[in-house]
C-alpha cells in the first residue's frame, strides 16, 4: 500500500519547500539533495512507500539499520524537506508514484521544486546554462530571482516528468530548474549550479558548494556505476530534452 511513514513526530514544518532528487541526467538531482541534505545537516524525516519503486532495502556506511530507497530529510529551521533517491523509478510506475507523492505534497502543503539535466557537453571552465519553468505561481518566483525559460521547446521525462504532469493536471504549483550537464558522466560542478543560482535564490539562502566542486573528481569516480546504469534509460531517467521543429 503506498504511504509516507514519518519517523519523526518531533520535527515541526509550516508549509515547507520540497526539493526533489531523482538521478538522471548527470546525475544532477540526486548530487544536489545529497549534498544539500548534508550541508544542512536535515535529519531522516519520513520513508517514501510508493508503488513503484523497486522491493529494495539500502544501508550506508558504517550504520547497521537499514532503511528505504526513497526518503524524505528534513530541516525545521528552514521549513525545507529533500527527497533523496537511491532508485530510479520504473515508466509504467512513474505516474502512480507521482499520484502517491503529489497527494501527501498536497495534504501538508508542500511547494515542490524538481531538478533535471538536459544533456550538454561544455568545456571545463564553462558555466552551464540555468532554466526555470513551472505550473501555478512559479513563474512568479522564477522571474523574481531572474531564472530565464529555456530558449527553445522541449519536455521533461522520467519520475520528474510524472510529477510535473501531476501538477498541471491538478494546476497545483510547481517548479523546475533544469541545469545543462554531462549525458555521460556525473556531473557534479551542474548540481553546484543547480544548488548555488536555482534554489539558494529560491529558498533566499546561501548555500556552500565549494566542497561539491572541489571533489568532484572523487564524487565522479562514486557515482559512475549509477550513472551508467541510467544511460540508455529515457522513461525511467529524471531529464530533459529539446523537441525537435516539427514534434
Amino acid at each position: 500500500m503506498s504511504r509516507i511513514d514519518v519517523l519523526r513526530a518531533d520535527v515541526t514544518l509550516d508549509e515547507p519547500t520540497l526539493v526533489e532528487g531523482f538521478p538522471g541526467v548527470g546525475l544532477v538531482g540526486k548530487l544536489a539533495t545529497d549534498h544539500l541534505s548534508e550541508t544542512f545537516e536535515m535529519v531522516h524525516y519520513a520513508d517514501v512507500h510508493c508503488e513503484g519503486l523497486p522491493p529494495v532495502a539500502t544501508y550506508t556506511g558504517d550504520e547497521r539499520d537499514l532503511s528505504t530507497p526513497v526518503r524524505l530529510y528534513a530541516d525545521p529551521d528552514r521549513d525545507l524537506l529533500a527527497l533523496r533517491s537511491d532508485v530510479p523509478v520504473s515508466p509504467a510506475a512513474a505516474l502512480e508514484f507521482a499520484e502517491c507523492l503529489s497527494e501527501w505534497n498536497a495534504d501538508t502543503e508542500v511547494t515542490p521544486i524538481f531538478l533535471s539535466g538536459i544533456g550538454r557537453e561544455r568545456g571545463e571552465d564553462e558555466v552551464p546554462a540555468l532554466y526555470g519553468v513551472g505550473t501555478g505561481d512559479a513563474s512568479d518566483a522564477l522571474d523574481a530571482v531572474g531564472i530565464d525559460p529555456p530558449a527553445q521547446a522541449g519536455l521533461v521525462s522520467g519520475p520528474t516528468g510524472a510529477l510535473l504532469s501531476h501538477a498541471v493536471r491538478t494546476d497545483a504549483t510547481a517548479t523546475c530548474l533544469i541545469v545543462e550537464a554531462s549525458q555521460r558522466f556525473p556531473d557534479p560542478q551542474a548540481a553546484a549550479s543547480l544548488l548555488e543560482r536555482g534554489i539558494g535564490r529560491l529558498l533566499d539562502t546561501e548555500i556552500p558548494v565549494d566542497e561539491l566542486v572541489d571533489r568532484a573528481e572523487e564524487i565522479r569516480q562514486a557515482k559512475r556505476r549509477l550513472a551508467k546504469r541510467m544511460q540508455g534509460t529515457d522513461e525511467t531517467s529524471s531529464q530533459a530534452r529539446p523537441l525537435g521543429m516539427y514534434q
